[in-house]
């Protein structure tokens, strides 16, 4: 009689470490030229389409037209782009950033999403 050993050796493991800062920076724009041109000329185009990705309605950019001088509807976008990933920052700041330069923190958050929903793949090689 004859017995057979079978060994099982553990599988590929990845984990991806993330950062609690944003992956760029506010003025980066330049990493990706087509996509800060895009932001630039038609800002609500590039909102409409960023919210879309992010999972909320493909118009909600559309309703800070209503908001005054506050941009509501970028500062809580970016507000829930910190918590969902876990990014430090504060409302204040938020309000600023969104206040002062609307395309740049449209363009951040386009990024950041990118960089972090990022699909991993790996590759299991079997040898027979």
């Amino acid at each position: 009689m004859s017995s057979k050993m079978v060994i099982n050796q553990p599988g590929p493991v990845m984990y991806m470490q993330t950062s609690a800062d944003w992956g760029s920076g506010i003025c980066d724009c330049w990493d990706n030229k087509a996509e800060c041109c895009f932001a630039f000329w038609c800002c609500p185009c590039f909102a409409c389409k960023t919210t879309e990705r992010y999972g909320e309605p493909l118009c909600l950019p559309l309703l800070e037209y209503f908001s005054g001088i506050i941009p509501a509807i970028t500062m809580s976008m970016r507000v829930s782009m910190r918590q969902r990933y876990g990014i430090h920052g504060s409302m204040c700041n938020d309000c600023l950033c969104a206040t002062c330069c609307n395309p740049c923190v449209w363009c951040q958050m386009s990024r950041e999403m990118r960089r972090r929903d990022a699909a991993v793949i790996l590759v299991n090689s079997k040898f027979t």
